[in-house]
Formats: C-alpha cells, structure tokens, sequence
C-alpha cells in the first residue's frame, strides 16, 4: 500500500508518494498548485521518475550481457514501491534498491535513492544511483514532470520556454516511440520558444545536445517558472495533445534509436557506473514570490 510524506516551509508544500517517489502536489502557501494533478483522462503521472532506462525500447525489450529482457516505457522505478529512508519538514529521502522483481529484467544490484527537498521559494528533485555490483551497470535516468499549462492565472497569455545559453538546440522527433536519427531545425530562436498546442501533434520534442543546463518556463506577463539542471544534458518537452499541462524533462539518456540497438548499455547518452560507483542527477524548479 502506497504512503505520502508532504514537506512545507513558509513557502511551499509538497506531498511525495511512496509509488515511484513520486512527487504528487506542488503548491504556494497562497494556495496555488502548479503540478499537473493527474488526471488519468489525459495522463494519469504526475512527475515520476525514468530508471533504469528513458523512453522506449525496440519492442519493449532491452539486452543487458547478451541476454533479452522485457522492460516497458521508461523503466520500473516509476511503478515500484520505495521505502521512505528518511525525513524531516523541509526533505524526505526515499529509496528503491534492488528486489526479486527488479532483477528479473534488470540484472544488477543497485540503490536509487530519491530526494525531495525544499529551501525557500526553491525545490530540488535529486536521485542518486549507486551500483552494488560486482560487474558495469548500464542505465539512464530522467525527469518527468508536469506543470499547468497555463500557469495559475495565466489563462489565455502566450507561453513560452527560454532557455539560459540561448542557443538554439537541434530538434528530434520519435517514431513508435523510438529516437529518429534525422536532426531538424530548431523551434527556439535566440533561445526562445513560444509553446502551441500544435508543436505535439508528433509527439515530444527532444533536444538530445545544447540546450544547457537551465531554463525559464513563463506566462506573458508572468507567473514565471525557473530551473536549473545537474548532470542532465537532453531536454524533452511534452504534451499529450489538448491537455493542459506541459512535462519539462530533463534527462540523462534518451530512447533507443529507431533502427538502433537494443543493448541498454548503447542507448543514446546512457551511462555505465563501475563497480562501488555512484551518480547523482537533478532538477530545480524555482517558484514565484
């Protein structure tokens, strides 16, 4: 049976599930919520976790070693149950280490530990990974959240995505849910991008290089959103189409690639912890006063 923690400070309140450490409200002392509620009409996540893998594999199977395992969209950690390690009234810490049912489609042993941690108007979502293994442990790791779109008290205002380098990263697009190699122009200009529903229609757009390590999401006229990213180099944003929220989802790994291989270990930006190594990986969203 699943559990919640909320932790609170003068400035915000957020409630933590035990089912995939999943945060499940982000809200102002004001009383305004900015995380997606979840309503299963449209896409019933909220903000979960991708481990031990981001997005898709070629037919829902990765190959670890040689060896074929059934693994579905995004991996398990997002529906597996994690053990509440530890919290108090700005934190909690949860972890998720490897079971019976984890190790028959992913054969290693491995602590992921999730935290959750608030400091004034600011909120940071970290994962740690650690391989408890004797042999290399290939995996990614991803965000996933989604945020009101429009923003509370924004309805009808453009909205829009900036990015803190103001480059202009290459575009990719899936097919059946697995990377395209063809790389096209960007929709950011000077950095920018003006949100339409119409950009999803074809699913996530997917920034594999450049768009940096942080970046503004901002009704016309404010509210405004800020994040900053740690070891987390692709960028997807995400809609399903009509519904009113936008997933910014910073990643460290993509989809296999269409045509590509299905050995975890050579997924696009995956990565390969030693033996007793760890690897941490996180965001930061920033509230308005």
């Amino acid at each position: 049976m699943s559990s919640q923690t909320r932790i609170a400070n003068s400035h915000l309140a957020v409630d933590v599930s035990s089912l995939g450490a999943e945060m499940q409200a982000l809200n102002s002392a004001d009383g305004r919520a900015w995380l997606w509620h979840g309503d299963a009409a449209f896409w019933g996540g909220r903000s979960p976790i991708l481990f031990p893998m981001v997005g898709k594999a070629p037919e829902n199977r990765i190959s670890v070693e040689g060896k074929s395992y059934e693994m579905g969209q995004h991996g398990f950690a997002r529906r597996s149950e994690f053990t509440l390690a530890g919290s108090d009234a700005v934190s909690c810490r949860y972890e998720l280490a490897a079971s019976d049912a984890t190790r028959a489609v992913y054969p290693f042993e491995f602590l992921l530990a999730v935290t959750h941690a608030l400091d004034g108007l600011k909120l940071t979502v970290s994962a740690q990974v650690e391989n408890r293994d004797s042999r290399p442990m290939p995996f990614g790791l991803g965000y996933h959240p989604a945020f009101l779109w429009p923003l509370p008290g924004a309805q009808g205002r453009a909205h829009t995505v900036t990015l803190d380098n103001g480059a202009e990263p290459a575009l990719t697009r899936l097919e059946n849910g697995l990377v395209k190699p063809e790389k096209l122009a960007s929709p950011f200009k000077k950095g920018s991008l003006t949100l339409d529903h119409g950009m999803f229609e074809a699913d996530a757009m997917i920034f594999p290089e450049g768009a940096g390590t942080g970046l503004l999401y901002a009704a016309e006229g404010g509210p405004e959103l800020k994040f900053s990213f740690e070891n987390l180099p692709n960028l997807a944003l995400w809609q399903k189409p009509g519904a009113p929220f936008i997933c910014i989802e910073p990643w460290q790994g993509t989809a296999a690639e269409l045509g590509g291989s299905d050995d975890l270990a050579k997924r696009p930006y995956s990565v390969t912890l030693q033996p007793g190594e760890k690897a941490s990986f996180a965001f930061t969203v920033e509230l308005p006063a």
